[in-house]
This record gives C-alpha cells, sequence and structure tokens, in this order.
C-alpha cells in the first residue's frame, strides 16, 4: 500500500500537513483495516514508539537513548513485518518505514524531535481510523 511519498513528507516535515496527515491515515486505517490488521498487531508496534516518545521527554542520556531506538526501531518493525500471519502489518510497516526514515534523516536533535512528533500523531491517526472503521 504505497502513500505518495510528498504526501509523507509534508506528514512529517511540514508543520502544517495536518490536513494531509488525516487523510492519509484515514486510507491507510481503511485499507489496513480492510486487509485484516488486527489492533493487537498495530499496538505491538505502537507500544514501542509510545516507549521511545516518553524516553524522549526524559532528555539527557535518556533522550540520546531514545533516538538510538528510533533507529532500532527499523529493524523492530522489519522483523514484525515478516514475523506476523498475512501481509497486512508489512503494508503497515511499508507506510511507517519511509516516513521513520524523514525522522531519522533530520539534521538537529530539535528537528528530529519535532518530526518524530508527526510520526507519532500520524501513527495515532491510523490506530484511530483502523478502530473506526471497525477494526479488532
Amino acid at each position: 500500500m504505497p502513500v505518495n511519498p510528498n504526501d509523507l513528507k509534508t506528514i512529517i516535515t511540514d508543520p502544517e500537513g495536518a490536513e494531509t496527515l488525516v487523510r492519509v491515515a484515514d486510507q491507510v486505517g481503511k485499507q489496513l483495516k480492510d486487509n485484516g490488521l488486527t489492533t493487537s498487531q498495530i499496538r505491538a508496534l505502537f507500544g514501542e514508539v509510545r516507549q521511545i516518545q516518553a524516553q524522549w521527554s526524559l532528555g539527557g542520556d535518556q533522550g540520546k537513548n531514545a533516538r538510538r531506538r528510533l533507529v532500532l526501531l527499523k529493524p523492530k518493525m522489519a522483523y514484525r513485518a515478516r514475523k506476523e500471519r498475512g501481509k497486512a502489518v508489512g503494508e503497515l510497516v511499508d507506510v511507517l518505514q519511509p516516513a521513520l526514515d524523514l525522522v531519522i534523516e533530520a539534521k538537529d536533535d530539535k528537528e528530529k524531535e519535532k518530526r518524530f512528533n508527526h510520526f507519532v500523531q500520524f501513527f495515532e491517526a491510523i490506530l484511530a481510523y483502523h478502530k473506526a472503521y471497525g477494526g479488532t
């Protein structure tokens, strides 16, 4: 389920990208529900993202560890996509991976944090729409 790279860039890097975020998350959430993704499959990844977010907010060495965990999220997502039955987790990872790359490539920590927060909002919106469309 490819997402337009320009839309992803707007969602992650543009402070005014909320409308694009909502539109794309709606489409992705519905498609993932239709393809059989379960809430527990999403939550396995989302829980890790929330832990990183909490650690990041502590700053200092904890913030550095959170940024490291963010990079290590890429192999975790790849593993989950391969491990889970069906193709729906892989489709979610196909959307999140390029968005995560946009966060990681930010030049300074302040920009990286802004982009990470947009990533979390995007992931949260996908989860919300998945549930709204009847995902179980």
